[in-house]
C-alpha cells in the first residue's frame, strides 16, 4: 500500500524546502524527495559555497592593500586547499540545518530518484549519488508513494555546447570551479553573467590571467547597459580580459592545458592556450527521466510552463524555481514555492511579478538590480527620469576605500513610479533590498525623498539617485 500525503516535494533546493516548510505551517502532511543532498544546488554548489569562496578572495584582496588603509601585513599568502575545505564546510552546516528544519517541521524526507507515474502517484528508487552520510534517522526510502498534490522543484544542470562540452579535468562547469584543486595560471571564462563574472573575479584576485568571452555585445548582458559598462571597465582595471561579440568555435585538449579557437566577431579569429576553460553558458531545467512527457507536461525551452502561482497544465502537478523557467534564482525559486502552497491552501497569494525579483552578482565590484533597465523603459516607450549617484560622493564609501561605483534609478516621469534601481559597487547586493521593498510598496519619488536615511552610510547614495532624478541632489 502506497503510503500517502497531502503534498509532495520532488527537489530540497531552497524552493522544494521552503515549500515544505510553508506547506507544514498551513497544516499539509508534507514529504520532500531528495535523490542527493538537502538544499539542492545553491547551498551544496552553487549561492552558499561560492560567497565563501568570494570572501576569501576578497579578504587577500584587502590583505594585499593593507598600506592603503595605514597597516602591515608582509609575506601576504594563500593555500587553495583550506580555501576550498572553507568553503566546503560553510555548505555541510547549511546542508546539516536544513535536515534540521524537516525534522522540526515534521516533514517526511525520502532519498532517491522520483518519476510520477500517474497524477498524485509516484515511484522513488534508489539514487547512485545519494550522499551516504546524510540519512536522517526516519527518512523514507525507495517504494511508491501518493499524494493530493505534486511539486516539482528539480533545479536546473549546467548548459552544455557542442563541442565545448566539460571533462570535469580541463574544461570546468562551476562543480569542478569550486573545488579547484590548485589556482591555474591562464583560466579562459565561456560566458559572463553571474556565474561566469563570479569565478573569473575569484580566480583572477587570486593570480589566475583571466580571458572571458560573451558571444553578446555586453559583458553581464541582463544588466542595464550602463552599469554594464562601468563594470567592464572595473574588471579589465582588474586584469581581467574581456571579448564580447565574440564566440568560442573550437576546444582542443593537450596533456595540461586547452587550446581554444575563438572568433571575435570581426572577421578575425585568434587561438588561446590556457591552463583551465570554465564553461559558464547557462543553465537547463531538470525535466528529463521524470515521467512528464508521459502526463503531457507542457514544457518550453527545456523548463515547465506554469502560471502565476506554480500550476502547469496537468491538474495536481505544479512546478517552482529553475525548472520552472528564468530568472533562476534561488530567492524567485522560494517565493514561488511559498505562493504554491498558498495557492493549494486556498489562499489566494499574489502571483509572482517577475520584475520584482532583485538580481545580484557578487563580483569585484558588486552588482544588483531590480525592475526595468532604462533601455527596457525606452522600449516600453515610457516617459522617465533617470537619477545616478557616484560612490565618489559618499562620505561612508570613501572611508571605506571603495570609492569606485554607481548608483541609478528610473522613474515613470508621470507617476514618480519606481520602475527599476541598478548599481555596481561595494555591498551593493546588501543594499539592493532597499529599493526592491520601495518598488513592492508602491512607493512614489516623493515617498522616498521623504524618508531619513542614516548617516554615515552608502545607503545615503539611494537617496542621493532619486533627488539627482528630480534636479535636487545635494552631494553632487
Amino acid at each position: 500500500m502506497a503510503e500517502s500525503f497531502d503534498i509532495i516535494i520532488i527537489g530540497s533546493g531552497p524552493g522544494g524546502y521552503v515549500a515544505a516548510i510553508r506547506a507544514a505551517q498551513l497544516g499539509f502532511k508534507t514529504a520532500i524527495v531528495e535523490k542527493q543532498y538537502l538544499g539542492g544546488i545553491c547551498l551544496n554548489w552553487g549561492c552558499i559555497p561560492t560567497k565563501a569562496l568570494l570572501r576569501s578572495a576578497e579578504i587577500y584582496h584587502y590583505m594585499q592593500h593593507a598600506k592603503d588603509y595605514g597597516l602591515k601585513a608582509d609575506n601576504v599568502g594563500f593555500d587553495p586547499a583550506a580555501v576550498v575545505k572553507r568553503s566546503r564546510a560553510v555548505s555541510k552546516r547549511l546542508n546539516e540545518g536544513v535536515g534540521f528544519l524537516m525534522k522540526k517541521n515534521k516533514v517526511s524526507v525520502i532519498w532517491g530518484e522520483a518519476t510520477i507515474d500517474a497524477p498524485g502517484k509516484i515511484t522513488v528508487k534508489a539514487s547512485d549519488s545519494r550522499l551516504k552520510t546524510e540519512t536522517p534517522k526516519g527518512s523514507l526510502g525507495p517504494g511508491s508513494y501518493q499524494a493530493k498534490h505534486i511539486i516539482l522543484a528539480t533545479g536546473a544542470r549546467p548548459r552544455s555546447l557542442p563541442g565545448l562540452e566539460a571533462d570535469g579535468k580541463l574544461i570546468w562547469t562551476y562543480f569542478e570551479a569550486m573545488v579547484a584543486p590548485q589556482i591555474p595560471k591562464s583560466l579562459l571564462v565561456i560566458g559572463s553573467g553571474a556565474i561566469g563574472i563570479e569565478f573569473a573575479s575569484f580566480f583572477r584576485t587570486l593570480g589566475a590571467t583571466v580571458t572571458v568571452v560573451e558571444v553578446l555585445p555586453q559583458v553581464l548582458p541582463v544588466e542595464d547597459a550602463e552599469i554594464a559598462a562601468f563594470a567592464r571597465k572595473s574588471f579589465e582595471k582588474h586584469g581581467i580580459r574581456i571579448l564580447t561579440g565574440a564566440k568560442v568555435t573550437k576546444l582542443d585538449k593537450k596533456a595540461d592545458s586547452v587550446t581554444a579557437t575563438i572568433d571575435a566577431g570581426n572577421g578575425k579569429t585568434e587561438q588561446l592556450t590556457v591552463d583551465r576553460v570554465i564553461s559558464a553558458v547557462g543553465v537547463v531545467g531538470n525535466i528529463e527521466n521524470l515521467g512528464l512527457e508521459k502526463l503531457g507536461v507542457k514544457t518550453e525551452r527545456g523548463c515547465v510552463v506554469i502560471d502565476g502561482v506554480g500550476k502547469t497544465n496537468v491538474p495536481g502537478l505544479y512546478a517552482i524555481g529553475d525548472v520552472a523557467g528564468p530568472p533562476m534564482l534561488a530567492h524567485k525559486a522560494e517565493h514561488e514555492g511559498v505562493i504554491c502552497v498558498e495557492a493549494i491552501k486556498g489562499l489566494h497569494p499574489h502571483p509572482m511579478d517577475k520584475r520584482m525579483i532583485p538580481g545580484c552578482t557578487y563580483c569585484s565590484p558588486q552588482v544588483a538590480s531590480v525592475g526595468l533597465t532604462e533601455q527596457a523603459a525606452k522600449d516600453m516607450k515610457l516617459d522617465i527620469r533617470v537619477g545616478r549617484f557616484p560612490f565618489i560622493g559618499n562620505g561612508k564609501a570613501i572611508a571605506l576605500g571603495e570609492d569606485q561605483g554607481l548608483i541609478k534609478v528610473i522613474f515613470d516621469k508621470k507617476t514618480g513610479q519606481l520602475l527599476g534601481a541598478h548599481m555596481i559597487g561595494a555591498e551593493v547586493t546588501e543594499l539592493i533590498q532597499g529599493y526592491v521593498v520601495a518598488m513592492n510598496l508602491e512607493t512614489t519619488e516623493a515617498e522616498l525623498m521623504h524618508t531619513v536615511f542614516p548617516h554615515p552610510t552608502l545607503s545615503e547614495m539611494m537617496k542621493e539617485a532619486v533627488l539627482d532624478a528630480y534636479g535636487r541632489v545635494l552631494n553632487m
